[in-house]
């Protein structure tokens, strides 16, 4: 039977080799669990929040309600989630999506549908913008993405430009950027006058961006209202 020599130099580089297996390990197990910590606070609340400046509510006496039948005030709100979205097409979505709620979520299978309202209750004409922001994508599921807005029944539906030809989608409204997919201005909000909203998103399927690479992505987005747009610094 063979005589096995281990000398010190042998032991010494043992040793090297698993305290830096070790370590390794350590770091990538760090790594991990900080990127499971970000992606929850990304995706903490849901996909969808639609918040009001609480200063331009204070001074102006505008109030954000998610049902007029249960008038709670409130300065933010959550849309609720759905764990798996197929495409679809914007004729699938009903025609009563808007006009079926009170308020509040009412999300169908392959979409998000929340409903709500924006109320004057001061003294003076208002006016005020609506931003949506995409705080974060999953492998460009953007590119197929369309938000849909109703504002007191009339219908806009947004969408990203053509990867290839750089133009608007059919009957759509383009991006106002990346970031930035909706920014709207709304003027002479009188006293007394209330805004119904109903948001709908969903991936279009007949987008030639809904690709199979689209499987599995994400968003993040949020809608803020203030009484005054500005531009973020890149």
């Amino acid at each position: 039977m063979p005589e096995i020599k281990v000398t010190a130099k042998k032991l010494e580089r043992r040793k090297k080799r698993t305290k830096f297996a070790k370590i390794t390990l350590l770091i990538l197990l760090v790594l991990f669990v900080l990127i499971y910590i970000v992606l929850g606070i990304i995706y903490k609340g849901g996909r969808f929040t639609i918040t009001l400046d609480p200063n331009f509510s204070l001074e102006s006496g505008i109030t954000l309600y998610e049902s007029l039948n249960n008038r709670s005030k409130t300065n933010k709100l959550y849309a609720s989630d759905i764990d798996f979205m197929d495409n679809i097409a914007l004729e699938w979505i009903p025609d009563t999506v808007d006009s079926g709620s009170d308020g509040g979520p009412h999300n169908d299978n392959n979409y998000i549908a929340y409903t709500f309202y924006l109320a004057n209750e001061g003294k003076e004409i208002l006016n005020y913008w609506q931003e949506v922001h995409i705080d974060d994508v999953i492998k460009g599921v953007d590119e197929a993405i369309r938000i849909v807005i109703y504002q007191n029944g009339e219908r806009t539906v947004y969408a990203k430009k053509n990867a290839l030809t750089n133009t608007n989608e059919p009957n759509t409204e383009a991006f106002y950027s990346d970031d930035l997919p909706v920014l709207r201005g709304r003027k002479d909000f009188k006293p007394g006058d209330i805004d119904k909203y109903t948001i709908v998103i969903f991936i279009e399927g007949n987008d030639p961006d809904c690709v199979n690479e689209l499987l599995g992505g994400e968003i993040k987005m949020h809608m803020d209202i203030r009484e005054e747009h500005k531009e973020q610094k890149k």
